[in-house]
């Protein structure tokens, strides 16, 4: 039986959580509630709810989607976000299959390779990155997908080695003898197991790409291709001037996909990032 010292504890860290957690999504809320304010109330009135003079309405939003051309800008950041997410969940998933299963030196080595892509500032390479990706043809959204697949490789491969670490050999086996072939063990067998871990990448990698703005800004050809994050900015005029309002708007529509998304597969975050950190 829970004693009534535990029960206070655990009612004194629900409600820490709870205010932290407001913490967390109060600038969240704020910029909600300012894009419904006209924009010279934005500064004057940050805090506070419209009233009957401060309220704008949608105008808001359909001045910042007038400006931006954003579904235009939507369009370029789903075919990034998902072209990109797909890759790198394709690729790391089967490298981590081989790293764990074959587990010789240089499986290990190109193991330790992943890891030290994690540690790499990325301010250390981003003006060479520019450069080749100029030269070699890669300013564009899909040519975007293999450098999301390089710099997300590394997260990746690491939590799907762990996850790989927990099926047990037996299956594998199993569906060998049964005459299944490498891809078919993998993509019926391996994959389908992992859903959890999958589902925690995607989220993870999703919420990057999607909200990323110095990488396409590096290398995509801008005059063609724009994702959200760098439409956005094309609402700061000149000498430092801002449209508040169209821009609140923009972060709105912008925010809600990923929200969206993020909402919808939750549960699977824990779950799969925790699976196999006992093991191995």
């Amino acid at each position: 039986m829970v004693s009534k010292s535990t029960l206070r504890h655990g009612r004194l860290w629900t409600v820490f959580f709870s205010l932290v957690s407001l913490l967390w999504i109060y600038p969240l809320i704020l910029v909600i509630i300012n894009s419904f304010k006209k924009k010279a109330y934005i500064s004057t009135e940050t805090f506070s709810l419209p009233n009957a003079e401060s309220y704008a309405g949608l105008e808001n939003y359909r001045r910042g989607i007038d400006r931006t051309n954003l579904l235009v800008s939507f369009w370029w950041t789903i075919i990034l976000t998902v072209g990109s997410v797909l890759l790198v969940l394709l690729c790391t998933s089967m490298c981590a299959w081989w790293i764990v299963r074959v587990n010789n030196k240089f499986a290990k080595l190109i193991y330790v390779l992943f890891l030290f892509n994690m540690i790499v500032p990325f301010q250390m390479i981003m003006f060479p990155l520019s450069k080749i990706t100029d030269m070699l043809g890669l300013n564009t959204p899909w040519g975007l997908w293999v450098i999301y697949l390089g710099f997300g490789a590394g997260l990746a491969v690491f939590i799907f080695t762990g996850a790989v670490k927990s099926l047990p050999m037996e299956v594998e086996e199993s569906a060998m003898i049964d005459g299944a072939s490498v891809p078919q063990t993998f993509f019926r067998i391996i994959l389908p197991m992992m859903k959890p871990t999958v589902m925690s990448v995607a989220i993870l990698e999703t919420m990057w790409i999607w909200n990323d703005f110095l990488l396409p800004y590096l290398t995509l050809d801008i005059r063609k291709y724009k994702t959200i994050s760098i439409a956005v900015q094309y609402l700061k005029g000149g000498y430092g001037a801002v449209d508040l309002g169209a821009m609140m708007g923009c972060l709105v529509l912008a925010i809600i996909p990923v929200v969206v998304f993020y909402v919808l597969c939750q549960r699977y975050i824990v779950e799969g990032i925790t699976t196999g950190a006992v093991k191995g």
